[in-house]
């Protein structure tokens, strides 16, 4: 295939103490920090809005002060995911994506829908929970990515009703959560997180090589051969993916300059 689909690289939120040293220009204002990050970097993801919403003046200052091509992916509300019955989230979901996302315009990119990491498996309430999650906003289409983190999700009756839905699943690169990194919609969304404040890139640079050919790879339409599959037998479709890829949690400190040096390693 000739072509590929889009990468972009990011980190978690764009305000962390750490940074104003390690990251910002020391003599930049803290009202130009996400002027300044989504320069730098090609995505960002949003923590805040999992645990309070914002008002529709906010999402359309981030969007204001981001240059064209800079996504937002939104961590959806603790009140949709953190719950005993999935099936009953739909009042929860409709006041997150009601909340003003709307303003992001073109910059809003894949919704994360995370779980606890106790919540288990159970097929018919969590599909019941996918026929939930809205397919347009005035007219716009969104995109959902799951983030189950108990090790029942690895299974593939979960990949085959993510497919149906046109979910995706976190790639979580993390030393206990599970990771599931068989394609199950036209984007690819991966969370790296073993990353340490020791190491001046977040990753090793071999880690950063290794990740760079894994997303250019999945960008293609293919699969990554070193990633375990849960669905072997239940290849997808070959096609241009976008993809995205954010340093989150583990070396947090350096995180920055791992999507920054990851994005280089690209092209």
């Amino acid at each position: 295939m000739s072509k590929s689909g889009t990468i972009r690289t990011g980190i978690g939120g764009w305000t962390f103490d750490a940074w104003d040293d390690s990251f910002y220009p020391g003599d930049l204002p803290k009202k130009r920090q996400l002027e300044y990050a989504s320069r730098q970097l090609t995505a960002i993801e949003v923590n805040g809005t999992y645990y309070s919403s914002q008002k529709p003046a906010t999402f359309a200052k981030w969007a204001s002060d981001v240059p064209e091509g800079f996504v937002f992916s939104l961590k959806a509300s603790r009140f949709c995911t953190n719950r005993k019955v999935l099936a009953e989230a739909g009042p929860s979901i409709d006041k997150f994506v009601n909340q003003g996302i709307a303003e992001l315009g073109d910059h809003l990119g894949p919704i994360l829908w995370q779980f606890m990491a106790t919540k288990k498996f159970e097929p018919e309430d969590f599909e019941a929970f996918l026929e939930l999650l809205p397919k347009t906003l005035e007219g716009r289409p969104l995109t959902h990515v799951v983030e189950p983190r108990h090790e029942s999700f690895q299974v593939p009756e979960f990949i085959g009703m993510l497919r149906r839905h046109g979910v995706a699943a976190v790639c979580a690169d993390h030393q206990d959560y599970p990771m599931f990194a068989d394609p199950t919609a036209d984007f690819i969304y991966a969370r790296l997180q073993r990353g340490t404040d020791e190491t001046e890139t977040c990753y090793s640079l071999e880690a950063l090589d290794q990740w760079a050919d894994r997303l250019k790879t999945y960008a293609s339409g293919k699969v990554p051969e070193d990633l375990p599959l849960i669905a072997k037998d239940m290849p997808d479709e070959v096609r241009p993916r976008n993809v995205f890829a954010f340093f989150i949690t583990g070396g947090k400190v350096n995180a920055p300059r791992g999507a920054m040096v990851l994005k280089t390693r690209i092209g």
